[in-house]
């Protein structure tokens, strides 16, 4: 597989981690899951981030869910990993071991839970980009703790340091960034209800969570930006974002994505606790509102139809 960060472009899912009903992971749908995404003209996969609940998943478990979807996605598409933990020594564990499994890149928020400096915050960062010769895309998310634009605008200074997913809804900065970093650095939107416009400003690809089951959806967004119809991409970008409105609204906004994919027959498994399921009862209720949200916006989702399609 190429390791050319050039390459991870376009719409690319930070993808889930399938779970079975006792918390394991659960390997032969991780599988079926990953397949499903490949059906989509995706740009790439994103593995072990927020979204995959990496938090929630011991050193060994990232490790194999990485090992399970590099042996699945081959060289169809660029896969990044991220290897972000709460020690430096766990992260370049995790990154010598994405290398080893033949991924594209590496990706990690900044050390976290205890207030650390800038600098110390940066040495994180120059012995990770250091520990592998993979490109490192720097995570700019509010969970973690925001860093400024002057912080990533250092970072990128970094050899190895090669990009940013930059999840955060100040526009503004995607371009004091762009203008101020070295050519070629790369730029992630990670907003999702942010996708059309950090599109406009010219990033490489947009990472999110919502793109698990809504990609037909924004690979619209992207080609009608791309193809300048600003109209019609904000049109479909306001769509989207009723879909992403439910899921937020859910109250557990994880559970609810894999409940709408498993209604659709994707198994995407269980959220881990403490994160919290749905009865069978109010997972019907979430099916029958993404419906209404597709009917009446016309959307035509692939998994909607899934969802009409397994009764």
């Amino acid at each position: 597989m190429s390791r050319d960060i050039c390459d991870f472009k376009g719409v690319i899912p930070a993808v889930l981690s399938v779970f079975g009903r006792d918390e394991s992971l659960d390997e032969a749908g991780t599988r079926e899951f990953i397949r499903y995404l490949l059906s989509f003209d995706i740009g790439g996969l994103y593995l072990t981030g927020s979204t995959g609940e990496a938090f929630l998943m011991d050193a060994q478990e990232r490790m194999r869910q990485v090992e399970i979807v590099m042996e699945e996605v081959g060289d169809k598409v660029p896969v990044v990993v991220h290897v972000g933990a709460m020690s430096t020594r766990a992260s370049v564990e995790l990154a010598r071991h994405a290398e080893r499994s033949g991924a594209a890149g590496i990706s990690s928020v900044p050390p976290f839970y205890f207030k650390f400096n800038e600098d110390q915050i940066f040495h994180y960062y120059e012995d990770l980009a250091g520990s592998t010769s993979l490109p490192m895309v720097v995570y700019n998310i509010p969970l973690a703790g925001l860093m400024t634009v002057e912080q990533v605008i250092r970072l990128s200074q970094i050899e190895n340091v090669k990009g940013v997913k930059y999840t955060a809804t100040a526009l503004y900065e995607v371009a004091q960034i762009r203008e101020s970093c070295k050519s070629g650095f790369q730029i992630y939107g990670g907003c999702d209800e942010l996708g059309s416009s950090n599109i406009a400003l010219g990033v490489d690809g947009i990472i999110g969570s919502f793109y698990n089951v809504i990609p037909d959806l924004y690979l619209k967004i992207w080609a009608a930006v791309k193809a300048s119809d600003i109209p019609a991409a904000a049109q479909l970008q306001s769509k989207a974002v009723h879909v992403i409105m439910a899921g937020l609204r859910s109250g557990s906004m994880m559970a609810c994505i894999k409940a709408w994919l498993r209604g659709g027959g994707v198994p995407a498994g269980y959220a881990r606790r403490p994160f919290t399921n749905f009865t069978p009862e109010q997972e019907r209720e979430l099916l029958d509102q993404l419906a209404a949200i597709d009917r009446a916006d016309g959307l035509g989702l692939d998994i909607v139809k899934r969802i009409q399609a397994c009764g």
